[in-house]
Order: structure tokens, then C-alpha cells, then sequence
């Protein structure tokens, strides 16, 4: 469901929905419960209430605090490994110059049909959260296969050849972490504490008293935004290859890899 919230709606709409929604939904549940406990008004608990709420909102915001950096940085890490294997299939392109006609016009073969595997199949299965092995599995084994069968016959070759065979180690390095980044979730008990969170820390304003009811509105309301928010990044950062925040395919098409998509 998240996915699909995150692959069909802008982060603009979310946001309206979520944090609206969650001001909307505070502010309306205060209002009752003043109309149905009018007591409250007088702030009697004000007292327990309020270190109730420092006590609840410091644990919390702890909580969210570590979740929002978890996620963040998660997605800077698939960023990386997206750019770096990019990176290294641009490399092995560059070292083919070395290599004789044939070999060069193999390798650039396998090359493009692998990038085009990568941006076209495997990339609309990592923003559904299904990444699949085998998409791209033919197409990247063409690769190694025209290395394994080309035998250096210079030196310089031969210096060539090593590090192309070293880069396309590491992108298959890679290829295994960006498809594992594809699959990550929160953890069921840290979406538990994110979400369940809010729905005890939101309530706990109502029981905060005040003789005007704007200055109540205002009170909790700001504490539903500020908390909103926070589910909001949450739900944006959960997964790096989906919605309007997600990991771009880009790095696959620039560069030295830029080639493989003039024909287009």
C-alpha cells in the first residue's frame, strides 16, 4: 500500500493529506473532548499533564529523531552505490578503447543491452519493491563473457584488461547491494513506535487545559503538524526507489554511458 501511495501520488499531496489530515483529526478531538469534559478548560491536571507530555515527547523525539536518520542516510548510501556502479560500467567502457575493434564493439554491446536492463526492466521492479536477480542476470553475464574470452596480446592490453576486469568485479558488487536496497524496510517495531507514537502523543494534548480555545487550537495544532511532518518523512525515506524523493536511474545515462542512449 505504501508503495503504491508513494508511486501514484506527488510529495506535495502527501503532505497535504498527511499532515493535514493528522492537524485536522488532533484539532477536532480536542474540540470534542473540551465540549464533552468542559472541566478541562480550567486546567486542573495541567500539572501531570504537562510533565506527562515533556516525558513522552523527549522519548519520542528520540525515537523519530533516529528513524529520520536512519532513513536519510540509507538513502544517501543507495545514491553512492547507484553512482559508483554507474561509474565503473562508464570505466570499463573507457578501458575497451585499449582493446581491438571487435572485442571494443562486443563489450559495447553487452554493456548497452545491460544499462538498457537496468533503466528500462529492473528499475520499474525496484520502485514496486520487487526487485528480480534474473532481469538483468543474461545481460550482465554477456559481460563477463566477452572479458573471459578476450586474451590480451600487449602489455598495454593486458594493463587495460586487469582493470576492466576489476571494475566489472565491482559493479557486480554493487549490482547485489542497490537490489538489496530495493527490498529494505523499516522494521515492523520501528514503524510500530513511529506510528503508534503519534497516536498517543497527539491525545495527550487534549487533556492540556486553556481558557481560549484559540490558543488550544493553536497548542495542539502545531504539535499535530510538527508530528505529521515527521510521519511524512518517515513514509517518503522508507523506500529509496519509490516516490518523487527516490533514487534517480540517471547516473546510468550520463558520462561515458551516454553512448549507449544517442540512438534514442
Amino acid at each position: 500500500m505504501s508503495l503504491w501511495l508513494l508511486n501514484h501520488f506527488s510529495t506535495t499531496t502527501l503532505a497535504v493529506v498527511t499532515v493535514g489530515g493528522t492537524v485536522l483529526l488532533a484539532v477536532t478531538g480536542s474540540v470534542l473532548l473540551r465540549r464533552r469534559y468542559p472541566s478541562l478548560i480550567q486546567g486542573e491536571h495541567n500539572d501531570m499533564v504537562g510533565v506527562t507530555l515533556g516525558m513522552f515527547g523527549a522519548i519520542y523525539g528520540i525515537i523519530l529523531a533516529f528513524v529520520i536518520v536512519t532513513l536519510w542516510t540509507q538513502l544517501e548510501s543507495t545514491q553512492t552505490i547507484v553512482a559508483s556502479e554507474a561509474t565503473d560500467m562508464a570505466l570499463i567502457a573507457r578501458d575497451a578503447a585499449a582493446f581491438p575493434p571487435d572485442v571494443r564493439a562486443r563489450l559495447d554491446t553487452a554493456l548497452s543491452a545491460y544499462v538498457h536492463g537496468i533503466v528500462e526492466d529492473q528499475w520499474p521492479q525496484m520502485r514496486e519493491g520487487k526487485p528480480s536477480y534474473g532481469a538483468t542476470a543474461t545481460r550482465f553475464q554477456a559481460v563477463f563473457e566477452v572479458l573471459q574470452a578476450y586474451e590480451p596480446k600487449t602489455a598495454r592490453e593486458e594493463v587495460f584488461y586487469e582493470e576492466a576486469v576489476g571494475h566489472l568485479n565491482d559493479v557486480a558488487a554493487q549490482r547485489r547491494a542497490r537490489l538489496t536496497m530495493a527490498e529494505q524496510e523499516l522494521p515492523p517495531l520501528l514503524q510500530a513506535l513511529a506510528f503508534g507514537g503519534a497516536l498517543v502523543l497527539i491525545p495527550l494534548t487534549f487533556l492540556y487545559g486553556m481558557r481560549k480555545l484559540r490558543i488550544q487550537i493553536l497548542f495542539v495544532g502545531s504539535v499535530a503538524a510538527l508530528i505529521g511532518f515527521s510521519l511524512l518523512l518517515v513514509f517518503v525515506l522508507d523506500r529509496p526507489f519509490a516516490g518523487e524523493l527516490s533514487v534517480s536511474p540517471a547516473p546510468y545515462r550520463e558520462g561515458a554511458l551516454a553512448q549507449y542512449w544517442t540512438t534514442e
